[in-house]
């Protein structure tokens, strides 16, 4: 009997079903990550086969080409309108390509590529057993202070795979604020957070501190992508679908078919409330918001410094163009129970991490402080829920990565016997010492201050504008007051620099290669062509500003 009724399963499986439709993917509209991701696996099989001596150079050469590549293929996007009027959602509803979508990319690549010039520097710290060192461990592997270790450096090794993870990060950013479909936005996610943590891990000075970083980041990441993925299953049961557009008309009531399976939870407001407000949290973690930002300073304090000028600016970029979609495109309908939420989040982020900082004796801790404090202006920009409030979301964004990569690749300038001086008490004196990168330094903080004539004035000036105009006015009085407070500790910073006597046998300042100087001085130039003449980008910025829907 039970043979019998075996064989009739087989046979009843066996009956022909339809064909499995084949996926259509538009490939040149995905060309700027395909081209990363392409170059990350070549990347790894240079790691294999190329002899170590030839490493780094093909490695640096073959990121650059990479990066130079990919923004000339969002250019090109850009260029064919694929921003304004041809954009549309590609790889079966994965991946949007649109204004918000090429802008962002576009951003992370140009910082990217800057941030990668400070990975490959070789000139800071002295030459060790003839081999020029970077700020990466010989060898991750090998336990800190361990014979194996002395070897690896004995012998002149170098962590090149650097590269390749970082192009792996840059994927996932690329997609990430691109990303159209929840599974897709979890995916994006995972394939940057991985690269990150493990580039976290590997600074060559203060090893176990770089090591504990990592380990922070890791397990408070994983909490938050547990978080995001919970929400996504309950968005799931409430919609049906992990399409946004799906969703979205689910949230507004426009669906009227509802698959029997899920006819119970489906439009259960409880599971849209509490499976949206987890997304948002995994979301806000990435960007560092109150009080999700647990892990900022001991992560940016630890992290090699090159990886957290990296970090600290594409991730934000990449994670607040997720925040905006999602808001935007799926929850438009929420908006009454998400904007009270993303006020008082706002509030205290731009408090919080205003007055913290100025507690902070390290440059970069402060530094990361500063960063969420940022999270909160932006969030301003956020909240507001008009066309404006995404152009200069965007603005924002771009004008400050560049800010902030320029900002780390000055404090590996400052070094002493330790590897790089990071108390901010032997800062001091450092505009006699070295009267041009206290400048430098000097510009980047008056930028983050929010000075006239410098990127950040004009970035915060268009996002309280646009928060002010969608009627969130109170909000901007508390950014004006949490941006006069930042302003002190920048200026306390500037103060320390150019009015205190430098102390003997303090640090010095290291001579870069022409590949940091090339980082500084991008980052100087964009500072202040966003500061003076910030016209045409803002105009930019309002023409990317439309997401599709």
């Amino acid at each position: 009997m039970s043979a019998m009724a075996v064989h009739s399963l087989w046979t009843t499986a066996a009956e022909p079903i339809d064909k499995i439709p084949s996926p259509t993917i538009e490939y040149a509209q995905l060309a700027p990550a395909l081209i990363v991701v392409g170059a990350a696996v070549v990347g790894v099989l240079v790691e294999a086969f190329v002899p170590r001596r030839a490493r780094y150079y093909t490695q640096v050469f073959l990121t650059v080409v990479a990066l130079t590549a990919s923004f000339a293929a969002v250019v090109a996007l850009a260029a064919g309108g694929y921003g304004t009027t041809k954009a549309h959602v590609a790889a079966m509803g994965a991946i949007a390509v649109d204004g918000p979508a090429l802008f962002l990319q576009g951003t992370i690549l140009l910082a990217s590529l800057v941030a990668v010039f400070t990975f490959a520097e070789r000139r800071l710290d002295p030459a060790a057993h003839g081999n020029r060192i970077d700020s990466f461990a010989a060898q991750a592997a090998s336990v800190p202070g361990s014979d194996s270790e002395k070897a690896a450096v004995k012998a002149g090794f170098t962590t090149t795979e650097v590269f390749p993870l970082v192009l792996f990060a840059i994927t996932g950013m690329l997609l990430f604020p691109a990303a159209n479909d929840l599974l897709m936005l979890f995916i994006a996610l995972e394939v940057f957070s991985l690269p990150l943590y493990l580039l976290c891990a590997v600074a060559r000075r203060k090893r176990l501190m770089s090591q504990e970083a990592a380990v922070k980041y890791f397990l408070l990441g994983a909490f938050s992508s547990a978080f995001l993925l919970f929400g996504i299953a309950l968005l799931y049961g409430y919609a049906g679908s992990l399409s946004y557009a799906r969703i979205a008309d689910v949230v507004d009531g426009s669906v009227r078919t509802i698959d029997p399976a899920l006819a119970d939870t489906m439009g259960n407001d409880a599971l849209l409330l509490i499976g949206g407000a987890m997304i948002l949290m995994g979301l806000l973690f990435k960007v560092g918001a109150v009080p999700f930002h647990m892990w900022t300073p001991d992560v940016y304090q630890g992290a090699p410094t090159p990886v957290t000028g990296f970090m600290a600016a594409a991730t934000k970029v990449a994670a607040f163009g997720a925040l905006l979609r999602l808001l935007y495109v799926v929850l438009p309908g929420l908006r009454w129970d998400w904007r009270p939420v993303m006020w008082a989040v706002a509030i205290v982020t731009m408090l919080g991490g205003a007055i913290v900082a100025i507690t902070q004796t390290d440059i970069k801790r402060l530094l990361a402080y500063s960063s969420i404090a940022h999270a909160g202006f932006i969030l301003a920009g956020v909240i507001a829920s008009t066309p404006d409030g995404i152009s200069s979301v965007l603005f924002y964004l771009a004008a400050y990565s560049f800010v902030t990569i320029g900002a780390f690749a000055v404090v590996t300038l400052v070094r002493d016997a330790g590897g790089e001086a990071t108390h901010l008490s032997k800062w001091a004196g450092l505009g006699r010492r070295s009267p041009l990168v206290a400048a430098v330094f000097a510009v980047f903080l008056l930028a983050f201050a929010g000075i006239p004539l410098t990127s950040g004035f004009t970035g915060k000036f268009a996002v309280f504008s646009a928060a002010a105009h969608g009627g969130a006015g109170a909000l901007v009085v508390i950014g004006v007051i949490s941006s006069a407070i930042a302003a002190f500790f920048y200026i306390r910073v500037i103060v320390l620099m150019f009015f205190s006597e430098p102390k003997e046998g303090g640090p010095t300042v290291a001579v870069p290669s022409p590949l940091t100087m090339t980082t500084i001085g991008v980052g100087v130039a964009v500072t202040l062509v966003l500061g003076v003449a910030p016209q045409y980008f803002l105009d930019l910025a309002s023409q990317a500003g439309v997401f599709v829907r």
